[in-house]
């Protein structure tokens, strides 16, 4: 079976390895890897070492490759499956309903072994078109496969071999009106096969079908109720960085440092010998830019034997882009990664004193790579970028030796706040209260999520995540892109604080310029941004709300649709962690606010 066309891109975010999809007149899984094709004589791999370094050790293998998910052939007489899929679920709904004597529509399930060319006949030799069936069971592991209907009506093993049937016991959809009926007279309703403390579907066998038809592994997990186009039935599991021209050294930093090693910076053991070393003339124009801290910091990594393959993903990012030189007229960007910082005097405005500096990043690339995926909850690289070692993630083939990745070239604004105001800010005891009850919304979260690897964010984080969707919103009316391609990364741990708002694409769209033009306003639109931000249209509700017991939205405080969320193709955080009153005041509280009142 073979699947319509799909983006690159897509095959990696959406459509990967054991997601289920939808086709006009069929389901599917899509296969592992070890069922993607490539031509031989064209192998499109992705040159990326420090993500490569990261990712080695996350799935502790010795080799690994990234490569760009295969091309369809343009050979009409061979096109052949470039990704081989699997049918999945094997049970299907007849669409042909009966009604019973209360008026309830029931219609037949029936097993793929049951069915004649695709459909079901009748009694009467009357065929009928069948759809499959939307519920599944799965694990946390990510294993997943169809339910034992006739064992979840029965309730236990039985030999009944009478006729099955799904009726529709209401109009809402709701699961407690929809049961699963046999002609024997047994019943049960679906909502008993989402309590997970009823057993009603009973333990996981460790099926896979992505990776083959009779692929299982050990496990006893409790199995869940699954409905397979629902928004928690994959998540891709991507681990992404920005290239920073690692290849030549590094960062502005490290390479300076690396050519003064030898003769000048190898024997240097306190910050305060940098002093008189800035007197020769070859240490003072290679350090020019560089604070005396930031120098020694970089001496210290490079004693220890610190690479780059070892820093955190953001902190690499950081660095590089804080170092940024300035704006030069005959200065023309070149390479996967140009940046250069704005001139202080075009943004500068009462409030923007908080900020350290501003870069516009004409040229950027990044490199997006899957190593495995999970259901029910997503399990995404944390504030630093980095993915936890020991989550749970379903793999993507059975011996993994190499992994789909995708380069995105773009442009962005990188904007630094100054760590003193930031730190301030966090000392006042309004903001030390306002978290604590931003702290306490995700322990309840967390309590509900048994086995969850996600930690607090901290403060910063909140603040900064929350302007970054203020800035993305104000900015996407200006810049040409549209606001799903719009993406964020933001730093903030150990003093480094920053957002990067950025744009990329496999193709052209994410080089046009629109990004950086419109840095060059930023002031104006920091402006703009905080203005939206002081009232929502609904407050005051959306002000009021504190997470508590029994909320939906443990992980937001002000925080709504009609303020703050975004497409969550933006988000690096699906939309959590925001929080307005700790940007600026709100209708209920002024005393949080990183940002005073803008006029």
């Amino acid at each position: 079976m073979s699947t319509p066309q799909l983006r690159s891109g897509q095959v990696i975010t959406t459509f990967g390895p054991g997601a289920m999809v939808d086709l006009p007149e069929d389901s599917i899984i899509v296969g592992g890897l070890d069922g993607w094709r490539y031509d031989p004589t064209d192998i499109p791999v992705i040159e990326e070492p420090r993500l490569v370094a990261k990712l080695k050790q996350l799935l502790e293998i010795e080799t690994l490759t990234l490569r760009r998910p295969p091309a369809s052939r343009d050979d009409p007489s061979n096109p052949g499956p470039m990704i081989t899929v699997w049918s999945f679920p094997e049970w299907f709904i007849v669409q042909h309903a009966v009604y019973t004597k209360r008026g309830h529509r029931a219609r037949r399930l029936i097993n793929v072994q049951n069915l004649e060319k695709g459909k079901f006949r009748d009694v009467d030799r009357k065929t009928h078109k069948v759809v499959p069936v939307r519920f599944v069971r799965a694990c946390r592991k990510g294993h997943v496969g169809d339910i034992d209907w006739k064992a979840f009506v029965h309730g236990e093993a039985t030999t009944c071999l009478r006729d099955l049937w799904l009726e529709e016991r209401g109009t809402s959809g709701d699961l407690s009106e929809v049961w699963v009926r046999c002609d024997c007279s047994a019943e049960r309703p679906m909502n008993e096969a989402a309590r997970i403390a009823s057993g009603a579907l009973g333990r996981c066998d460790g099926y896979q079908p992505w990776i083959g038809p009779r692929v299982r592994e050990l496990c006893n997990e409790p199995n869940r109720l699954l409905i397979r186009s629902a928004s928690n039935a994959y998540f891709p599991q991507l681990m992404s960085v920005i290239s920073i021209g690692q290849q030549d050294g590094g960062s502005d930093l490290e390479c300076a440092v690396a050519s003064l090693w030898e003769n000048f910076l190898c024997d240097v053991e306190a910050e305060d010998e940098l002093e008189k070393l800035r007197k020769k003339p070859m240490v003072r124009d290679a350090l020019a830019a560089f604070e005396d801290a930031d120098v020694f910091l970089a001496i210290e990594r490079r004693k220890a034997g610190v690479s780059l393959d070892d820093r955190p993903v953001k902190e690499v990012e950081f660095e590089a882009l804080s170092e940024a030189k300035d704006e030069i007229g005959s200065d023309r960007p070149g390479g996967d990664f140009f940046a250069r910082a704005l001139k202080k005097e075009t943004w500068t405005a009462p409030w923007t004193d908080c900020i350290e500096r501003v870069v516009l990043v004409h040229r950027l690339k990044e490199v997006i790579a899957q190593l495995g995926f999970t259901r029910f909850e997503a399990a995404g690289p944390d504030i630093q970028g980095e993915l936890a070692l020991d989550v749970q993630r379903a793999p993507l083939a059975q011996d993994v030796s190499w992994l789909p990745a995708l380069e995105n070239r773009g442009e962005g604004i990188f904007i630094q706040f100054k760590a003193t105001a930031v730190q301030t800010w966090l000392a006042k005891a309004e903001v030390q209260a306002r978290g604590a009850a931003l702290l306490q919304g995700f322990a309840l979260w967390k309590a509900e999520r048994e086995g969850s690897k996600r930690k607090f964010p901290g403060l910063p984080y909140y603040m900064l995540h929350t302007l970054s969707h203020l800035l993305m919103t104000a900015i996407a009316l200006e810049c040409g892109y549209p606001s799903s391609s719009i993406r964020e990364r933001v730093y903030a741990a150990d003093g480094r604080y920053g957002i990067l708002i950025y744009t990329g694409s496999p193709d052209a769209e994410g080089t046009l310029g629109g990004l950086v033009e419109t840095g060059r306003a930023i002031k104006d639109h920091l402006h703009k941004a905080l203005e939206l931000a002081a009232l929502c249209s609904n407050d005051p509700v959306c002000a009021c709300h504190e997470p508590n017991q029994h909320d939906p939205l443990l992980l937001h405080g002000a925080a709504c649709h009609g303020c703050l969320l975004i497409p969550e193709t933006s988000c690096e955080q699906q939309n959590d962690f925001l929080d307005r009153a700790l940007v600026v005041p709100t209708v209920e509280s002024d005393s949080s606010a990183f940002f005073g009142a803008v006029t």
